[in-house]
This record gives C-alpha cells, sequence and structure tokens, in this order.
C-alpha cells in the first residue's frame, strides 16, 4: 500500500499533528542592515567603535591626517579638470567632489600591490593611492588611450565608463584569485544606479554561488545622473540587494571616513579568510553635476544641495584634525598652495604629452602581440590585401 494510503488512515489526532508540522505557516527568513557611522558631522568622534576588535585604534590622528592631504589634493584635481573641460582640453569630467571618504577610506584598507581595485569613474582617490599616476586621469578624460595604460604591478583597471560592467569583471579577477590561491581580495565600484542593471545581479549572483574574495562596494549617492535613489529602485536600502544573494550586506555613512575604513577592512578580512562576498552601501552625494555635460540645477533642489554641503567629508575631517590640534588655518591655505603647485604641474605635463604614434595602437592590446598584428604595425598596411596572395583577386575585381 503507497504511503498516501497510510497517511489517510492515520488517526485524527495523529492527521492534526502531522498538519501541523508540515504546513504551518513559519518564518522562512529574517535579517537586518547595519548602517555603521562612527564621525559626525561635527568632528565628534565615537571613541569606542573607532577601534579595533585589539583595542587598537581604527585609523591614527596621523593616518587621518594623510588621508585629508589626500582629500585637498582631489578636490584641487577636481577643480583644475573642470576648468580643462570648459576651456575645451578635456572632453568631458565627472567630479569626485563630496565622495572622497568613500574613496580613500575604502581604498586605504585595501593592499597596495595585493588586493584588486576595479573602479568606475568617481574614485580617483583610492586609484591614486594604489598607484596610479594622477596624468592619467587627465589624459583618459581628454580622449588619449595612454591614460589607461596601467604601471607595471599596479593592481587596477582602467576607469569604467559602461555602467555596471565593470561588477562583472570584479567577478571574474576574483574567481581568478581563489583559483590561483592567491592572496588578494578585489573590490569593485558602482553607484547606486548600476545597482538597476543586470550586470550588478549577474556579477553578485556569480560571485556569491563561487564565494570568490570580493567586496562590491556602491556609492549611494542618491542620483543615477538625474533620477533620485528613490524612483528608480524600491528597496529602502542598496544594501539589502545582496541579501537575495547570500552576500554580508552592511550600510555606511560615506562621509565618514572611519566607517568607511571599518567596514572594508572587516569585508577584506573576512574574504581573505574564506567569507565570500560582502556588499557596502556607502551613503553620500556628489557635490557637482554628474559630469561636466551635465546640469543638476535641472532636477535637484538648491535647498538639498546647501543641505549634503554640511555633510561634506573634508568638513568634518577637518574638525576632527583640528580637535586634536593637527590642523588650523595655516596649514590649510599652505596644503592648499601644495596641492595647486602639484596639480599644476601634472595637468601641465599629462596635457603636452608628444602626441601618440600609431604603434600604440597595436601595443597595449595584447600582453604578446600576435604576428599578423605585428605585421600591420610594422608595415602600416592591412594583412589580408598586402601581403595574402590569396586575397590579390579582390584587389583586381576593384579595378
Amino acid at each position: 500500500m503507497d504511503q498516501g494510503a497510510n497517511v489517510r488512515r492515520m488517526p485524527y489526532t495523529a492527521w492534526n499533528a502531522f498538519v501541523e508540522i508540515f504546513m504551518a505557516i513559519r518564518t522562512a527568513y529574517t535579517a537586518n542592515i547595519e548602517h555603521i557611522s562612527i564621525l559626525d558631522e561635527n568632528g565628534v568622534l565615537d571613541e569606542k567603535l573607532a577601534k579595533t576588535a585589539s583595542g587598537e585604534p581604527l585609523l591614527t590622528p596621523e593616518q587621518v591626517l594623510f588621508l585629508y592631504e589626500r582629500m585637498v589634493e582631489c578636490r584641487q584635481l577636481d577643480e583644475v579638470a573642470f576648468k580643462l573641460q570648459r576651456s575645451g582640453r578635456l572632453f568631458t569630467y565627472p567630479q569626485n567632489k563630496g565622495q572622497e571618504a568613500c574613496a580613500l577610506g575604502s581604498g586605504f584598507a585595501m593592499r597596495k600591490g595585493q588586493d584588486w581595485l576595479v573602479p568606475c569613474y568617481r574614485e580617483n582617490a583610492a586609484l591614486f593611492l594604489h598607484g596610479m599616476p594622477m596624468g592619467h586621469v587627465l589624459l583618459f578624460w581628454a580622449g588619449d588611450e595612454r591614460g589607461s595604460i596601467i604601471p607595471e604591478g599596479v593592481k587596477i583597471t582602467p576607469i569604467a565608463i559602461p555602467i555596471g560592467t565593470q561588477m562583472l569583471h570584479a567577478a571574474g579577477i576574483a574567481w581568478a584569485q581563489k583559483v590561483r590561491k592567491n592572496d588578494s581580495v578585489v573590490i569593485t565600484y558602482f553607484g547606486d544606479g548600476a545597482t538597476s542593471e543586470g550586470d550588478f545581479h549577474e556579477a553578485m549572483n556569480f560571485a556569491t554561488v563561487f564565494n570568490v574574495p570580493a567586496i562590491f562596494f556602491c556609492q549611494n549617492n542618491q542620483w543615477a545622473i538625474s533620477v533620485p535613489r528613490e524612483q528608480q529602485m524600491n528597496s529602502e536600502t542598496v544594501a539589502q540587494k545582496g541579501l537575495a544573494y547570500g552576500a554580508q550586506c552592511v550600510q555606511v555613512d560615506g562621509n565618514d571616513i572611519f566607517a568607511v575604513y571599518k567596514a572594508t577592512l572587516e569585508a577584506r578580512e573576512r574574504a581573505r579568510q574564506g567569507g565570500g562576498v560582502t556588499l557596502i552601501e556607502a551613503i553620500t552625494y556628489r557635490l557637482g553635476d554628474h559630469t561636466t555635460a551635465d546640469d543638476a540645477r535641472r532636477y535637484r533642489s538648491a535647498d538639498e544641495v546647501e543641505s549634503w554641503k554640511n555633510k561634506d567629508p573634508m568638513i568634518r575631517t577637518r574638525k576632527y584634525l583640528e580637535a586634536r590640534g593637527l590642523w588650523d588655518e595655516a596649514k590649510q591655505k599652505s596644503a592648499e598652495e601644495r596641492a595647486e603647485a602639484m596639480i599644476k604641474k601634472i595637468a601641465d605635463d599629462a596635457l603636452n604629452f608628444a602626441p601618440p604614434t600609431t604603434d600604440e595602437m597595436f601595443n597595449y592590446l595584447y600582453a604578446e602581440i600576435p604576428e599578423e598584428l605585428r605585421r600591420q604595425r610594422d608595415t602600416l598596411r592591412t594583412n589580408s590585401l598586402s601581403m595574402n596572395p590569396e586575397q590579390a583577386r579582390l584587389s583586381e575585381s576593384r579595378r
């Protein structure tokens, strides 16, 4: 007799117990998303949260000083790049202004020369920390392909313009690190709008299924170009999107360099130990336009922008340093003057490069150039018509 018949003949009380066990409504899944904030808008530090598990300072005042000076430099680069675009020397440029703590806090937590950075286009400060020459960024936005040449030993991929594609690259690079048993972690950057792209979901699914050592870092600056976050997603947070894939998920104050550093450092160590993927949502704001081709005044209110100016990561970081006697107006002026001189030289050098040669379009395509392309490079003629006798009839047919 089949099991179904046995079930039907069970006593009434036993049947009730069976139903209660197998047909009850129960909670299948619950989760919480933590929000981390350590340094507030007034530069006041939560001393307890600003320590590691061993009781050491999360960031020393000297490290914060170093990172603040990098903020000053990157803010100056933004100003120079903006002027260069307006004078016709750059095609376009996306300012990083207001999001420096995201790039610096996360970039500082990753190991230079060991971990991989897979950027979007608003992470300049992190790229510079890891060895990307500043001038390369200006070359890139001037349309010079040499801006995408990554120096030997620098573990950074080129700036990515298509929205979301770099996340797929990061998942693949992280998988390669795992297969090769390298002690490397990959961090990839993207905006809130990119999480509405299929690439985000495919990359997250792949990365979590294969449990790769990767960090997905979302700079939620509230706007997907001109579309506000609440109109292009229905989730209350970006971070919760990672729950569907089994990733560790956390939200941080993206203008708080301590919170960003803490979340990234913990995610990096978890990934190194086989704990897999972390999705970090950093709440921040772009104080400038989306790019120099945009006019944010058409869709953002002046009051909104003004309220976020008070949350500027540079302001709160400076207040923290001033409270500890490490910064004052004289040091600010000196730092700005140094940054101005440095960026001016970098811009002059970058935009006065000798014109590229035709060889360069071949030399940087492959690690080892294929023979066919080598012949094209050396002869400046295509192989199909100038060197292959079987194709001669093509030229004859055109007479």
